[in-house]
């Protein structure tokens, strides 16, 4: 992997990690066509949502510290947080073989078009942190874990979910971002664990920190325009795109 790959990975997960058409999805097709890209296992693409990560953490520091003083809202997410945790440690194996397959991603891009399309024409909720319910909580927590699977957009499918659950658009959104904080982290700190000596000899420092800064920036400036569209009801921008896309992918690969 070059430094330009690095950085050009780095862009195209930060602009796709909020916007909700898939992150994980969107690496798994550039580096398809990437010849000679290599990572091991997994760990570029997870040190790139910790990029992205950054971002949240910046954009919404205010509202982090709130959780602290705020034990309802940190029950709720470290609730929603641990069923996706338990999909992700329960199915792994499978979760990372469907990395290697693009068919699947042109698929699973279709179906979080159709969830954005369905989102947008629930009834519209008025539940914020005090009114929201446990069930409430493990439900987005469920389609978070599902989302692991690449073409599945996290941001988009939580989101949904809360809207689906009758929440605030605002706290639906905010809500979709405090939760991928831990659950970014939780999966570096798996990935890092299987690696190997021989894995950490091949991996070049200044290319991975350029693709985690490259993440960073273009994730801080994406998230303001995601929380805009989505209090305007433009979900199904996206919807008409991942239709475009993962059709595309469907016919060509």
């Amino acid at each position: 992997m070059t430094l330009l790959q690095s950085i050009l990975l780095g862009i195209i997960q930060g602009l796709t990690e909020f916007l909700p058409v898939s992150s994980s999805g969107h690496l798994v097709l550039i580096q398809s066509l990437l010849k000679g890209f290599k990572q091991p296992g997994l760990l570029f693409d997870v040190s790139l949502h910790v990029g992205t990560i950054i971002a949240v953490v910046i954009y919404f520091r205010k509202r982090i510290i709130e959780i602290f003083k705020n034990l309802k809202l940190l029950g709720l997410v470290l609730a929603a947080t641990a069923v996706t945790g338990v999909i992700g440690v329960a199915f792994k194996d499978t979760f990372e073989n469907m990395f290697s397959d693009v068919r699947l991603v042109g698929a699973a891009f279709v179906v979080t078009g159709i969830i954005l399309l369905f989102a947008e024409r629930v009834k519209e909720g008025n539940k914020t942190e005090k009114e929201m319910s446990w069930p409430n909580a493990l439900f987005i927590g469920f389609i978070q874990g599902i989302a692991i699977i690449p073409g599945i957009s996290r941001s988009g499918s939580t989101i949904a979910g809360g809207l689906f659950a009758k929440l605030d658009r605002k706290f639906a959104t905010e809500f979709s971002f405090l939760l991928s904080i831990p659950a970014v982290l939780g999966a570096a700190i798996l990935e890092s664990r299987h690696l190997t000596k021989s894995d950490m000899a091949g991996v070049d420092p200044l290319v991975y920190l350029s693709g985690i800064f490259a993440a960073a920036i273009a994730g801080f400036f994406c998230i303001k325009l995601l929380v805009d569209l989505i209090q305007r009801k433009k979900l199904y921008y996206f919807s008409i795109y991942l239709f475009i896309i993962g059709t595309a992918v469907l016919m060509l690969v």
